[in-house]
């Protein structure tokens, strides 16, 4: 009993010590400085979480209803977002008990941000280690391609004088002032609007579906292929796995033992935006949404379509920066200007693989096969279990699991499914139906694709030629036609 006291002294005693920075200040311009950009309260995590789980990826979710139908639609993604919450709450598990065992060896973390693949390092040892940190850089790399895409697909239907390929090259170059911010500490403005803005666009697809009405001659004929099926199910499974920033917004808290819930409720409140607005433009557009990934190109032109545009982008590439730094031993310095520019490299194949796949829709189906499943579901869940196999693991746990999912018995019964379930029809019949798709696109417009899914061009005609002039015959037409020869006159060898 003793010996425990000492550990809860500790582990409070050094939260306490990140506590203090998030006291209130008493001038009026540090509370000011504080509002916009130094947050790390349980509702700046709710808004990271519930701003960054979504996202662009909003926009393919009506895409996924036409290659599932309405009722896996559904389903899925009631049933993803459950399990995206589980493993989520598996992270939090695990970032606890790694900086509580650091934390008595007396480690200072105040100038150094926490990333998984080193809570994989510190718990389980390196060879866990350098497969969570493969497989974690290689997602939040095609995580930010996948936003570059999106914001350059989405200002392309405001302003088409521009092809996509060069809105990504201007939003780029846009995106590479992200470099400036330090932490997700720093997020709090950026994760607000976000939230309202993704907000304000899941109802926008809603109203302005419901107010358009069906199309004439809609079908709504999914699930009709094996392939469509399967990749529409793991772009839902790409979805809800945006956790692989979990230990990076835990760290940013003033209490990241508060954690375990928030992913939880940020769930449930994107689940309210993501089923109206994908059932709606399902329900108005059916099997059109097969050949638009982007639901954008069916709604008509407007101001408030063109107000929904706007979504966040960035929070995928910070955890990026925070490993190139750590790479380069940059990570600790405390000058904001050479951060940035170290962190420059980093943008390069960003927005190099934006410009070679951009297959908004089909992409994230591939990452979300092929790296969301390992990232953020298979490997956490054998993490959990591998960490605490042992009775006495599991007895001086940090974390215990909840009573009502059946303590530990439950959370390795839940974690084993997981495992299978993500293995077989995540990365397995989910990989084979996306990468089909995924070559299937590159076949039909190529690699370097100028304008993905953009419409042909129109030409218009010139002054002289319009729909009279060329409805009327040549005026030397029926003097030509009487001196050709008819068919009877003609003769065979």
């Amino acid at each position: 009993m003793e010996s425990e006291k000492v550990v809860e002294t500790v582990v409070a005693g050094n939260y306490v010590v990140m506590e203090t920075e998030g006291k209130k200040p008493t001038d009026m311009k540090t509370r000011v400085y504080n509002l916009f950009w130094h947050g790390g309260s349980v509702y700046d995590a709710w808004f990271s979480c519930a701003s960054n789980q979504v996202a662009q990826v909003l926009l393919t979710l009506p895409y996924s209803f036409s290659q599932l139908g309405m009722l896996s639609g559904v389903l899925f993604q009631v049933f993803y977002g459950l399990m995206g919450s589980w493993t989520a709450y598996l992270i939090s598990a695990l970032y606890v008990e790694y900086r509580t065992r650091k934390e008595r060896e007396k480690v200072d973390f105040r100038n150094h941000v926490i990333q998984w693949f080193e809570v994989l390092d510190g718990l389980l040892g390196k060879h866990w280690r350098n497969v969570g940190l493969a497989f974690n850089c290689t997602f939040l790399l095609f995580g930010s391609v996948i936003q570059l895409i999106a914001c350059a697909s989405n200002i392309y239907y405001i302003n088409d004088n521009l092809d996509k390929r060069t809105w990504t090259y201007i939003f780029g170059a846009c995106c590479a002032t992200t470099v400036f911010i330090p932490s997700f500490r720093n997020y709090r403005i950026w994760s607000f609007l976000g939230l309202i803005m993704t907000t304000y666009t899941a109802w926008y697809l809603t109203i302005a579906s419901l107010l358009h009405g069906q199309v004439e001659g809609v079908k709504h004929s999914g699930p009709a292929k094996l392939v469509l099926y399967f990749t529409g199910a793991t772009n839902i499974l790409y979805t809800f796995g945006g956790h692989a920033v979990t230990v990076e917004v835990m760290h940013a808290m003033w209490k990241p033992q508060k954690f375990k819930a928030i992913y939880l409720f940020a769930t449930l409140y994107v689940m309210t935006l993501t089923l109206p607005s994908a059932a709606a433009v399902y329900w108005a557009f059916g099997d059109l949404l097969l050949n638009h990934s982007n639901a954008f190109a069916l709604l008509p032109t407007s101001p408030f379509r063109d107000m929904a545009v706007f979504i966040t982008f960035g929070f995928a590439c910070t955890p990026l920066y925070f490993v190139w730094e750590k790479a380069i031993g940059m990570h600790e310095c405390k000058s904001l200007c050479k951060r940035a520019a170290a962190r420059l490299p980093v943008v390069i194949p960003i927005w190099f693989l934006a410009i070679i796949f951009p297959f908004f829709g089909p992409i994230n189906s591939t990452v979300g096969s092929l790296l969301v499943s390992f990232t953020v579901y298979i490997i956490p869940a054998l993490a959990h279990m591998i960490t605490f196999k042992s009775a006495a693991a599991r007895e001086n746990a940090v974390e215990q699991p909840p009573r009502f999912l059946g303590r530990w018995a439950g959370a390795y019964t839940i974690n084993v499914f997981v495992v299978v379930w993500v293995f077989i029809v995540g990365f397995g019949f989910g990989g084979w139906a996306s990468m089909t798709n995924f070559i299937r696109q590159i076949d039909t417009f190529g690699l370097f694709t100028k304008c993905y899914q953009c419409p042909p061009p129109q030409f218009p005609l010139p002054p002289h030629l319009n729909s009279t002039t060329l409805a009327q015959p040549p005026a030397n037409f029926h003097h030509l036609n009487a001196l050709a020869p008819s068919p009877s006159n003609l003769h065979h060898p």
